[in-house]
C-alpha cells in the first residue's frame, strides 16, 4: 500500500481533525513510499523498533509516539537512538493518541470494554474520554478483579470493599486517575483504568466507589492490534502485533 494513501486513510479513519491532543497524530516520521509489512505495539520504544525491523516492516503504528508537548527540543540521547533507528531504516512511524483511545470500534477503550462484555451507555470527563456500563446483573468487586486479571494477564491493584455489588462500571484506559472524580459524579461503582496516583486510596475510600489500576500498558494493548487486524483484512498489508512487555 502507498505510504500516502496508508496516511489518509489513518487519519479519516481514527478523524484525528476532532482531538486537540498533546503530540502529533498521524504520520511522524517519513519512510519508504511502499508499505507491505506493518508491525503495531503501544510505545515506539527502541526494544520495539528492533523487533519491528527484525520482522522486516516498512511502517510501524504505535499508541505512543514521539514529539510529547513540553518535551526538550533538542534530538539528543534516547530521542537521538530511536529516529536514528527509523531514518537509518527507511521506516515509517505512524502514532495515534487520544483518536486511539476515543474510536468507538477499534479504541482502547471500545476493545477492552468488548473484552470485559461492557456496553457503553455513557461517557463522561474532560472530552467525554470516559466510558460508561450498566452490567446485566451485580457483581462483587473481588469478582470483576478476577475477570480483569484474565483478560488482561495481570494483577490490578484494587482499592474498595471486595464483597462490594458493582452495577455501573466506568473505565478509561491509560493514566487516567486524574478522571476517578468525574467517573463518581457520572454514577460509577467502579473506576477501571490504567494507573494510580497516591490520592486515589483516599478518594476511593471517602466516597465508597472502587478503583482499579490494571496497568497503562495492559489496558492500551487493543487498540492498535484492532487497527493493524482491520488493515490487514482491508488492504494488502502484512500485519504483527509486537508485545514488548511493561508492568506499568
Amino acid at each position: 500500500m502507498d505510504r500516502i494513501e496508508l496516511e489518509l486513510y489513518l487519519n479519516n479513519l481514527l478523524q484525528i481533525a476532532r482531538f486537540k491532543d498533546y503530540c502529533p497524530n498521524g504520520l511522524q516520521v517519513e519512510g519508504r513510499r511502499r508499505v507491505n509489512k506493518l508491525a503495531t505495539g503501544v510505545t515506539a520504544s527502541v526494544a520495539f523498533l528492533e523487533a519491528a525491523l527484525d520482522w522486516g516492516a516498512d511502517a510501524v503504528l504505535v499508541h505512543h509516539g514521539y514529539f510529547w508537548r513540553n518535551e526538550a527540543a533538542p534530538i539528543t540521547g534516547r530521542k537521538h537512538a530511536r529516529l536514528k533507528l527509523l531514518l537509518a531504516n527507511d521506516l515509517n512511524l505512524f502514532a495515534y493518541h487520544l483518536p486511539l483511545d476515543d474510536h468507538p470500534v477499534f479504541g482502547n477503550n471500545a476493545q477492552i470494554g468488548e473484552k470485559m462484555g461492557w456496553i457503553s451507555d455513557a461517557r463522561f470527563g474532560d472530552n467525554e474520554l470516559g466510558w460508561l456500563a450498566t452490567l446485566p446483573m451485580p457483581i462483587t468487586l473481588s469478582h470483576l478483579t478476577v475477570e480483569i486479571e484474565q483478560t488482561l494477564g495481570r494483577t490490578p491493584l484494587v482499592f474498595g470493599d471486595p464483597d462490594r455489588q458493582l452495577r455501573r462500571v466506568g473505565w478509561c484506559t491509560g493514566a487516567a486517575q486524574s478522571m476517578f472524580d468525574s467517573a463518581i459524579a457520572a454514577g460509577a461503582d467502579v473506576f477501571v483504568t490504567g494507573e494510580v496516583s497516591e490520592s486515589v486510596m483516599h478518594t476511593a475510600a471517602e466516597s465508597g466507589v472502587a478503583f482499579l489500576s490494571a496497568g497503562h500498558h495492559a489496558t492500551e494493548r487493543f487498540g492498535v492490534q484492532a487497527v493493524g487486524k482491520h488493515l490487514s483484512e482491508s488492504f494488502d498489508i502484512e500485519h504483527l502485533f509486537v508485545d514488548i512487555s511493561n508492568p506499568v
